[in-house]
């Protein structure tokens, strides 16, 4: 009797079960754990907003903040700040509004009511692209550069703040 090499049809089988039970059991893990990195840049995101703004506030002081969320950016490379493209933050951040997002993240800047040509008021709102598969969380901040959250849905001045 000659001896076969290889491997018999059972013993492939038996390996390709073990390679589909290891990838169940990866695969959501995976999921949440890109999940929880898109909503921690976000955050991030949302706190480099906030500073540019402060910063554009201080450049600008006859404007306030900024109308527009694009109005912080600035194609690369700036040569020249202006208050209609100041530089502050990256284009990709700047653009991350519906249609474009960041990291998995919308975000909706709304500018309040310019008092004497200057605007004191801003809030600024985090939406999951694609709600439970970038990210579950919501999130808002305003002026006071508090970042506020929510578990599913829009998040607003009323939700926790993150610690």
């Amino acid at each position: 009797m000659k001896k076969q090499k290889g491997f018999s049809l059972i013993e492939l089988l038996i390996v390709v079960a073990i390679i589909l039970i290891i990838a169940a059991i990866a695969i959501p893990n995976l999921l949440r754990s890109k999940m929880a990195a898109n909503e921690s840049s976000a955050v991030g995101s949302m706190r480099t907003i906030n500073t540019a703004e402060v910063s554009y506030a201080t450049a600008y002081p006859a404007t306030g903040f900024s109308t527009t969320l694009a109005q912080l950016g600035g194609v690369a490379p700036c040569a020249v700040a202006a208050p209609a493209n100041a530089c502050l933050i990256d284009n990709t951040l700047a653009l991350a509004v519906a249609g474009a997002p960041k990291s998995g993240y919308f975000f909706t800047y709304t500018p309040g009511a310019a008092v004497g040509g200057v605007t004191n008021v801003y809030t600024l709102l985090g939406t999951p692209s694609v709600a439970g598969t970038t990210g579950q969380r919501g999130f808002f901040t305003d002026q006071t550069g508090v970042i506020r959250y929510a578990i599913s849905g829009a998040a607003s001045v009323a939700s926790s703040p993150i610690q």
